[in-house]
């Protein structure tokens, strides 16, 4: 399967200068530094999304830490699906179609079916979380996703006791989403979870981000946040969840299974074949910073790993 020529370059051109020369704190060293020179730019988008407000309450487990800027979040991100470049996904956004949207449940459940999303989202109030998420080239961003427990929803389809695994699927339309023409990934997009994880309190189904709807690029209208993986546990424009007994396969395991495991787990002391887990620069931010174990979340998600490798088990 061919790689991501994005994740063939060092770490030092993967960070848009843009993002820290906007910040006059930063302009007179980064310009000293010849950083604009030296790294790609990233265009920006002309208008910002509209934004439809979403009524939520403040959830548990929110980081204090100050949350990356809107435009910054809505602009830097990785959806393959709408192209491979960090920019690509907001400049391709309109293609992605919403509504109307469907929800199938299926595996190892009592109650099986495929569902519009709204009446899915009906029974379960919305939460504001504000979560930490690292991504795979030691880039992080703080953001507040608008959304509710994975745990409540799946309870809601009654899981048998077969159900060791929840596997998800993302959209498949290549005629909208042009990354999809191209063979970088076999699609659809398929990310996984073990049970446990899936109904911690912490993983959550995000329809929003900021107090408003999820913008397309983002991974609208429904994806995924787990806090202490890695980006790439970030499923987007989620159509399928499916419980199972056998782990299932994931993406980026079947792409490059030498550098991405099934776990996801965030560990500094394990270093990417291609780069080092140790630091990591939080958009918006000059320095690197020490990247903490299970992404600052190991109090509550350590024990959910007690007795596995976690070199191994990467």
């Amino acid at each position: 399967m061919a790689q991501d020529p994005l994740f063939r370059l060092p770490e030092r051109e993967v960070t848009d200068p843009r993002l820290f020369l906007r910040r006059r704190e930063f302009i007179g060293g980064a310009l000293a530094l010849g950083a604009a020179a030296s790294l790609p730019s990233l265009a920006r988008a002309e208008a910002e999304p509209t934004r439809t407000p979403l009524n939520a309450r403040a959830g548990a487990f929110s980081t204090d830490e100050p949350s990356t800027d809107y435009a910054d979040a809505t602009t830097y991100n990785n959806f393959y699906e709408l192209g491979t470049g960090k920019g690509d996904p907001v400049r391709n956004a309109a293609a992605l179609r919403t509504k109307p949207w469907t929800l199938t449940i299926e595996g190892e459940v009592a109650r099986r079916g495929r569902f519009d999303l709204d009446d899915i989202l009906k029974p379960h109030p919305l939460e504001e979380r504000i979560y930490r998420l690292r991504c795979v080239e030691a880039w992080s961003m703080v953001i507040p996703w608008v959304g509710f427990p994975l745990g409540d929803l799946l309870r809601r389809f009654e899981p048998t006791s077969k159900a060791r695994y929840v596997a998800f699927e993302t959209l498949l339309d290549p005629e909208h989403l042009p990354g999809q023409r191209r063979s970088l990934l076999d699609w659809p997009y398929r990310e996984g979870l073990r049970i446990d994880e899936a109904m911690h309190p912490l993983t959550i189904l995000a329809v929003g981000m900021y107090a408003s709807t999820l913008p397309n690029q983002n991974g609208a209208p429904l994806r995924l946040v787990v806090p202490w993986k890695y980006g790439f546990k970030s499923i987007k424009s989620i159509v399928r969840i499916r419980l199972t007994e056998q782990r299932p396969a994931t993406s980026w395991n079947l792409s490059a299974p030498r550098e991405y495991g099934f776990y996801a787990n965030v560990n500094p002391a394990v270093d990417h074949p291609r780069w080092s887990q140790k630091r990591e620069r939080r958009i918006g931010e000059f320095r690197k910073r020490q990247t903490l174990p299970f992404n600052g979340y190991a109090d509550a998600v350590a024990g959910l790993y007690a007795g596995l490798d976690l070199r191994e088990n990467h």
